[in-house]
């Protein structure tokens, strides 16, 4: 049996932000493109987003039964914009700037359609999932 003491919460170890460049098309004054800061959530948050993103829905021919269903799309852009630190996604001129309403919004205007898929890939990553969500749900559709 191994030291309790190594689960105590102080002597974890933490999880680091990562750098991560979302885009090319985002450069600074060096003409480099800017990376992006993101971060992994606790299980908890991932579930609470979960549930945010999941609703009944009645069962086809069985009156008065009802399922569950998750909005994936949904879910993995609330993930995207819960994981980035930088830059603010909340912030109100980004968002202006955008004509967006909200952080997640934001983020699926700001990326290209490809740089979005790359990003969610990497948010997915950091959070420790090794198999995307984008996997798993093709691969319980076949």
């Amino acid at each position: 049996m191994g030291e309790l003491s190594c689960f105590l919460s102080q002597n974890a170890i933490k999880v680091d932000k990562e750098k991560f460049i979302a885009s090319k098309r985002f450069v600074g004054a060096d003409k480099k493109p800017v990376e992006w800061e993101i971060k992994a959530i606790t299980s908890r948050k991932d579930e609470e987003l979960r549930k945010e993103c999941t609703k009944r829905v009645p069962v086809t021919g069985k009156k008065g039964q009802y399922t569950q269903e998750t909005d994936f799309n949904l879910y993995l852009g609330k993930l995207a914009a819960e994981c980035t630190v930088y830059p603010n996604l909340n912030d109100k001129t980004l968002q202006d700037s955008y004509q967006a309403m909200g952080a997640d919004a934001l983020l699926k205007v700001m990326l290209t359609a490809g740089e979005y898929a790359g990003y969610v890939e990497q948010i997915q990553k950091v959070n420790g999932f090794d198999v995307t969500l984008e996997e798993q749900v093709e691969e319980a559709k076949n």
